[in-house]
């Protein structure tokens, strides 16, 4: 009664089993950052976006200063490598004060 069941895991259509992961080239990722820093440069030389136009002259102000702010942010973050961030981290966690430890608890005291 049991003879045509399949003993073996299903396939889906055209699949070979097989996952390929795409390489990345050191090529790329330059030309990647290139064009990236082209079109911060880019933005940042357009004073007044068409994406603005339907805006009162405040909140078009307000929202470009928004947008330089957050590319400062960007690229001060892009600037710094891992290594710098954490050893800026330990210097501010060496800065604070003891008070927000864990004291230690005994009971056999």
């Amino acid at each position: 009664d049991f003879e045509s069941i399949q003993k073996k895991p299903l396939k889906f259509k055209g699949d070979s089993g097989k996952v390929k992961k795409k390489k990345k080239h050191k090529k790329d990722k330059k030309k990647f950052d290139q064009i990236r820093l082209e079109s911060v440069e880019d933005e940042t030389q357009a004073s007044a976006s068409p994406k603005y136009d339907n805006l009162t002259p405040a909140e078009r102000k307000f929202k470009e200063n928004q947008d330089k702010r957050q590319m400062d942010r960007i690229l001060k973050r892009a600037s710094t490598t891992h290594r710098d961030r954490v050893e800026e981290f330990n210097r501010n966690l060496d800065s604070l004060s003891e008070h927000y430890d864990i004291p230690k608890v005994s009971w056999t005291k």
